[in-house]
């Protein structure tokens, strides 16, 4: 997923206020969870599907999603898939996605689990190791993808030919999807596959990444499950202008209507405006928060136009960006040579915007919060709906219940993603997608598109051991056992 929209762990780091000097020292002094012992045959198959995959560049510059795809179908070959049941295709050559459906009862509509394959670009000279190499240090898996989204990925695979090996029958098919592009590009494989093949992945919802859980001090403290998140968009402003010698001034300067017109957005806050999810997400966190803190979430909970509650939230910037739309200047140009009136001046604002309001909408508000009749703002195109996935029982239950015997004590949080994964592309065709893994992290070392990426070893097979569970949970209606 795109680190521009912030992972889970970086996000409930910041929403939660820590010091990152007190949670440094704090991790000094504390135990990092040990890594199993011995390891089962199942995490030993689950692990060499992890080092396969991170082992494969899918970069967008330099790697092939294809390969990975085409390494996935062997294994499923290999495991007694037929061939009818296995599907290769993408906009490109090196686009490749897969789609495997494993055959149930058919009594309810399929459960869909989706990840991606592609990953961020990683330069070898930036890394204190070969990041297209599979390694294992001091209780960490290492490498490209090893955080962002490859665990997931070899789980899913990993947990379908498990089934397959025990002759496990589901009450509803189950279909796994991995994927191009989603952390950007022309390809994106969700988008390719509701365009041209949407009768691979229909599914009742699906189990996506976007949540997991966070370490502080090395213990659990949450277990988020994404339910919904924002929606980003760019916006092109421009001024234009007959320009003239620099050695004449006059006050109509492009380069000066653009500046005021950001001066103005940079002091503008957007209303809140919460969702079921949000709701949920504050309420819950109000446990584990500041007294302060945690009594202004549940003053804003009951009422939304609570402005002193919405005040103490916001000195907080990732709760902050959870209550409304934002809208930040990300890039800037203008002028054409040292000694002449600028004749063109350009700016780049990157909104994240709440779920299910039209971009037209927030392109009129920044028109008027400019008030310069002399910007102009492209129009984007109209988005789909995305409207929150349901907190509903048939999944929150055995999330909570799976939650409660593996990390006990540890609240499940839903929230709602800064950023944006393929969840949306699902969601605006109907089908409630789902952020949830399993996997935690310290929330003080994110590392996901960053320089040795890496994910702790005991993390990977409790995402292991929690995944296989859940799938299982909610294709058979049994109990957790």
């Amino acid at each position: 997923m795109h680190v521009s929209r912030s992972t889970v762990r970086v996000a409930l780091a910041s929403a939660l206020g820590l010091s990152l000097a007190t949670a440094a020292q704090a991790q000094a002094t504390a135990r990092r969870p040990d890594p199993p012992a011995t390891l089962t045959k199942e995490q030993l198959a689950a692990k060499e599907i992890y080092k396969q995959l991170v082992e494969i560049n899918t970069t967008a510059e330099h790697g092939s999603t294809t390969k990975a795809a085409e390494a996935m179908a062997a294994r499923f070959r290999a495991a007694g898939f037929p061939e009818k049941d296995i599907f290769l295709g993408g906009a490109a050559p090196t686009k490749g996605n897969i789609v495997v459906r494993y055959h149930g009862k058919g009594e309810r509509k399929p459960l869909l689990l989706l990840a991606h394959l592609d990953v961020v670009e990683a330069k070898r000279e930036d890394w204190n190791r070969d990041p297209f190499q599979f390694g294992e240090e001091d209780g960490f898996f290492y490498g490209r993808g090893s955080a962002d989204d490859k665990p997931m990925a070899s789980i899913f695979v990993a947990s379908l030919i498990r089934m397959k090996a025990e002759g496990y029958v589901p009450d509803r098919d189950i279909i796994l999807a991995l994927t191009a592009d989603e952390e950007g590009g022309p390809d994106n494989g969700v988008q390719w596959l509701i365009k041209n093949h949407m009768q691979l992945i229909t599914a009742e919802y699906a189990l996506n990444e976007g949540g997991g859980g966070s370490y502080k001090n090395w213990k659990p403290l949450l277990h988020a499950v994404q339910a919904t998140e924002k929606v980003p968009v760019n916006y092109a402003l421009k001024v234009t202008n007959k320009g003239g010698h620099s050695s004449v001034p006059v006050r109509d300067n492009a380069i000066y209507h653009l500046a005021v017109g950001l001066a103005k957005l940079a002091d503008y806050t957007f209303p809140v405006q919460l969702n079921d999810v949000t709701k949920v997400f504050f309420e819950r966190t109000a446990a584990i928060e500041t007294p302060e803190m945690g009594a202004a979430m549940r003053a804003l909970v009951k009422n939304p136009a609570d402005a002193q509650a919405a005040a103490t939230i916001s000195k907080q910037p990732r709760y902050s960006s959870m209550l409304r739309t934002t809208c930040v200047a990300t890039r800037l140009f203008g002028g054409h040579a040292d000694n002449a009136l600028p004749q063109l001046a350009t700016a780049n604002v990157n909104c994240r915007i709440v779920p299910n309001v039209p971009p037209e909408q927030i392109r009129q508000e920044l028109l008027r919060i400019m008030g310069d009749t002399a910007i102009t703002i492209a129009p984007t195109p109209a988005l789909p709906p995305s409207a929150p996935s349901p907190l509903t029982a048939e999944l929150m239950d055995p999330v909570e219940q799976l939650t409660k015997q593996m990390w006990p004590g540890t609240p499940v949080i839903p929230q709602m993603s800064t950023g944006a994964t393929d969840g949306r592309f699902l969601r605006e065709v109907g089908i409630p997608t789902y952020g949830v893994s399993g996997l935690f992290g310290d929330m003080d070392d994110n590392r996901a598109h960053g320089r040795d990426e890496r994910t702790l070893v005991k993390s990977f097979f409790e995402g292991h051991e929690f995944l296989w569970k859940l799938v299982k949970s909610l294709t058979s209606r049994k109990p957790i056992s």
